[in-house]
């Protein structure tokens, strides 16, 4: 399965973006009211410059303090970012988000964002395609 097709599933409004210059508790707030792991860092929301997931914030709280909710996210961003584009295969993908032990990956076409993938969604459009391939093979056994 190709990622397009994780997208086209996924029932969402696009990628959520702060500004590099947002603090770290807007971000924390915007996590929590969309109920999402990680948010992209963008000057215009379609060019990433970062990433900032719940992991990253609790880490620094845990060695910095609450002081850290009045940072910039810019400080704390994942400023290597690692994407994908739409004709990636899914399985491709799974394999680099585990063995970078990241959760979430932009979908970037032309230097633009067109979309996010998560862990979650991948390995739900994975046991989907399992779903269904073990049911055309119960059909074909069955002589349906």
């Amino acid at each position: 399965m190709q990622v397009q097709q994780i997208l086209k599933d996924k029932a969402d409004d696009g990628v959520v973006t702060v500004t590099p210059d947002a603090t770290v508790a807007a971000a924390a707030k915007v996590l929590a009211e969309r109920r999402i792991g990680g948010v992209v860092i963008s000057e215009d929301g379609q060019t990433p410059l970062g990433i900032l997931s719940e992991r990253d914030i609790v880490r620094v709280l845990g060695t910095e303090g609450p002081d850290v909710l009045s940072w910039r996210v810019d400080a704390l961003m994942t400023k290597d970012l690692k994407t994908c584009s739409r004709d990636d295969d899914s399985n491709v993908v799974l394999a680099r988000m585990t063995k970078g032990r990241f959760r979430h990956l932009p979908v970037i076409e032309d230097g633009v964002m067109v979309g996010m993938i998560s862990i979650g969604d991948v390995v739900a459009a994975q046991i989907s395609e399992l779903s269904m391939e073990k049911e055309a093979l119960q059909g074909m056994i069955m002589g349906f």
